[in-house]
């Protein structure tokens, strides 16, 4: 089967998954260096994986969606996130629950959340203090998680709130380093020995979660709120065309989903926006000279779309893409992708680094450049920090809203700096990738 691959690298498989769970951005440069736009990986007991670059062929991949699966392909997260999860499914199961899903996340429902989402970071910037240094990456995980737990679990106090709040931390804190993240690609250090083990405590924390949840789920039913504007109650209420409910398993299955998705990968990308807007001055005027030009008490939509604003948010999610490809791809039969003639069951992905560093598509890709946004309309698949095709990340509108309103909240209160004037490099942080140290920074000031 290796032998049909493309470009195949000939370095042992073990070295292969070491290299990739290590250094994820650096691998990729060196093989995208030697074979171009494809090239295929083995990696150990993972399987193989032909990784693509191409936007032509990325266009190849979204535009024939169906003939892949991508819930299979993504085994590895099914011990975090459950098997009910969006992420694990395919085909007409994977359509329904997409279907049950969307309306939380889109129209007038991102307006309802837009306040709360700027009353939420305010109330967490209002505990810095001139002088102190604090990591960035940190405070934006405590309006994230906040976010999470307010607009989508609909909770904001009381006992489970309070239990929650640190136990989510604490969860999602256990594959912090490369070392920790390994424990999801090796199933052998699977394993459940109580406490002495790292997954063991990663287990009885999740255990906890789902009980929490489920207390929850109970709550809103038997009080008959769940007709409240968070995103757990709006999915308690919605019915496929058979008239059916979501069961508790799969709600549960997905609430975890949208924080494994929506938390750590929300919190890193603004800690690169609050990096690069300070890092480069001229950008840090312009922004906050945008934000001014609208006043006392902006309508928070209205700040949604500032054009400058927007193209930070675009250039940031350029630049430091949270995963270092796409969601695999399996092909359910035999097709042709990029000039090649690919088997059944070859997994493909898509990588979000290669392409967003492509000279050709983005001229200088190593320079925090938001104007590139302004003067040019890139395509579905030369740009895909939220993946594409049927499988484009549900909540990408209220991610995108969330790091603006976040950006704006702060800047237009506060004057911050960064503590070192040093480059800050890339992470592993469990599947995904973020800022070494977690960015450090002073406030320096209020405006």
């Amino acid at each position: 089967m290796l032998s049909q691959l493309p470009n195949c690298i000939t370095s042992p498989s073990w070295w292969q998954l070491l290299k990739w769970i290590a250094d994820p951005i650096g691998f990729q440069q060196k093989y995208s260096q030697k074979y171009g736009d494809i090239f295929s990986m083995q990696l150990g007991g993972l399987g193989s994986y032909v990784i693509l670059s191409h936007p032509q062929a990325i266009q190849e991949i979204f535009s024939q969606d169906s003939k892949f699966d991508v819930g299979r392909g993504n085994k590895l997260a099914e011990p975090v996130i459950g098997r009910n999860s969006l992420m694990l499914i395919d085909g007409a199961r994977h359509r329904r629950e997409r279907k049950l899903l969307m309306p939380p996340f889109h129209g007038e429902k991102l307006q309802a959340y837009a306040g709360q989402i700027c009353l939420i970071t305010e109330q967490i910037a209002s505990q810095w203090q001139i002088g102190q240094p604090f990591v960035v990456r940190a405070a934006m995980q405590k309006v994230s998680l906040e976010v999470i737990l307010q607009i989508v679990f609909g909770l904001t106090e009381g006992e489970r709130y309070q239990k929650l709040k640190p136990l989510l931390t604490a969860w999602l804190d256990m594959t912090d380093s490369p070392l920790r993240s390994s424990m999801l690609f090796f199933p052998f250090l699977q394993q459940d020995w109580g406490r002495w083990t790292l997954w063991g405590q990663m287990k009885r924390r999740q255990r906890y979660i789902y009980e929490l949840l489920q207390a929850e789920i109970e709550e809103k039913r038997t009080k008959n709120n769940h007709n409240q504007g968070d995103v757990l109650s709006l999915m308690m209420a919605v019915r496929d065309e058979n008239g059916q409910a979501m069961t508790d398993d799969e709600l549960k299955d997905e609430l975890l989903t949208i924080l494994f998705a929506g938390h750590e990968t929300t919190a890193t990308t603004l800690a690169w926006a609050f990096y690069q807007v300070h890092q480069n001055s001229d950008v840090l005027l312009k922004l906050q000279q945008e934000l001014d030009s609208l006043g006392e008490n902006p309508n928070p939509m209205e700040i949604a779309q500032l054009p400058y604003l927007t193209a930070v948010c675009q250039e940031t999610l350029r630049m430091y893409p949270v995963l270092p490809a796409l969601f695999p791809r399996i092909t359910k039969s035999s097709i042709n992708i990029a000039g090649y003639q690919l088997e059944p069951d070859t997994t493909l992905m898509a990588s979000i680094y290669l392409l967003h560093y492509r000279e050709d598509l983005y001229p200088n890709p190593q320079q925090f450049n938001p104007e590139r946004f302004l003067v040019r309309q890139y395509s579905p698949w030369e740009y895909i920090p939220f993946g594409g095709g049927s499988r484009r990340c549900l909540g990408y509108a209220l991610a995108q809203l969330e790091m603006k309103l976040v950006l704006a909240t702060v800047l237009s209160n506060y004057q911050l700096a960064l503590v070192e004037k040093k480059s800050i490099k890339l992470q592993r942080r469990g599947f995904t990738l973020a800022p070494d140290g977690g960015v450090r920074m002073v406030m320096i000031g209020k405006r």
